[in-house]
């Protein structure tokens, strides 16, 4: 069994509330000590409430699945006795409505 932690803070600073004006920025700390700038997208939420230059979850989401596939891929190489002197991915998500019109990420490429 593995444990993962991450620690996720967010502050008012100050703005009303209720009128959902508010920002959208926070931070994610993990177990290493990295903190990471993180909002949500401006495609979801217009600027000034989202923080462009922040990771957002979508972002994270795509990020992960292709780090995991470039994890397994090294792997499996060295094991198979390839050496590999680079690799570079690309990698997209794609956010839509599913049949029930909720937004959800339908695929990660």
């Amino acid at each position: 069994m593995h444990r993962y932690e991450a620690h996720i803070a967010w502050q008012r600073d100050g703005t009303r509330f209720t009128d959902h004006r508010y920002s959208r920025g926070h931070t994610w700390r993990f177990d290493g000590g990295v903190t990471v700038p993180a909002s949500s997208s401006p495609a979801s939420v217009p600027l000034p409430y989202s923080v462009a230059g922040a990771v957002d979850p979508e972002e994270a989401l795509v990020a992960a699945t292709s780090s995991c596939h470039m994890l397994w891929f090294l792997a499996l190489a060295a094991r198979q006795g390839f050496v590999v002197d680079r690799y570079v991915d690309e990698a997209f998500g794609i956010m839509e409505r599913n049949a029930e019109g909720k937004q959800m990420i339908s695929r990660i490429t």
